[in-house]
């Protein structure tokens, strides 16, 4: 995987809802029904413009699906994004509105806090979060970027990375 100011021209794209974004190792398919597996050494976050870039050199973009959400607008969108925050709830922050997963429970919430709700399907984009992968979960690289495949075959990288790593690596995808 790669993010997306490092990827050449994509060749064609797949669409990922924001829970089908949180992979590890899966099969996919391009929008245009070609079949890939993405098998990553770890679980990551992979966001709206990132790509794999398969294993003949094409690159595949990631889009956001379009998805079941609520719209929330309200006089005072700081407060209910403080109370969407603060249940730990994706949220997508836009200048007049917010968008989350559809959730009962947080429709009953905000409506109460005095928000309006609407029921939407469009793709999600959520905050990344302060540590920049928006997912609870930890974060770190291995010794190695290489993937294993169940053939056997591994991706070599002809140079060296120190501990430090920012977000312009890539994980190779495989066609399958």
């Amino acid at each position: 995987m790669t993010r997306a100011a490092d990827l050449p021209p994509a060749t064609d794209q797949c669409l990922l809802t924001y829970d089908a974004r949180f992979l590890r190792r899966k099969r996919l398919e391009t929008v245009t029904g070609a079949p890939f597996l993405v098998d990553l050494a770890q679980t990551v976050s992979v966001d709206q413009g990132d790509g794999f870039i398969l294993s003949d050199g094409r690159v595949i973009a990631v889009q956001a699906a379009a998805e079941a959400l609520l719209e929330v607008r309200g006089a005072d969108l700081v407060r209910l994004a403080w109370h969407i925050g603060n249940r730990h709830t994706p949220c997508q922050i836009e200048a007049d509105r917010l968008l989350i997963q559809r959730d009962k429970v947080m429709r009953d919430m905000l409506a109460l806090l005095g928000a309006e709700v609407a029921e939407v399907t469009e793709p999600f984009t959520p905050e990344g979060g302060a540590y920049g992968h928006g997912r609870t979960h930890g974060h770190s690289h291995g010794d190695a970027h290489g993937n294993p495949v169940s053939d056997g075959h591994t991706h070599a990288h002809g140079h060296d990375h120190g501990h430090e790593h920012g977000h312009d690596h890539h994980h190779h995808a495989h066609e399958h």
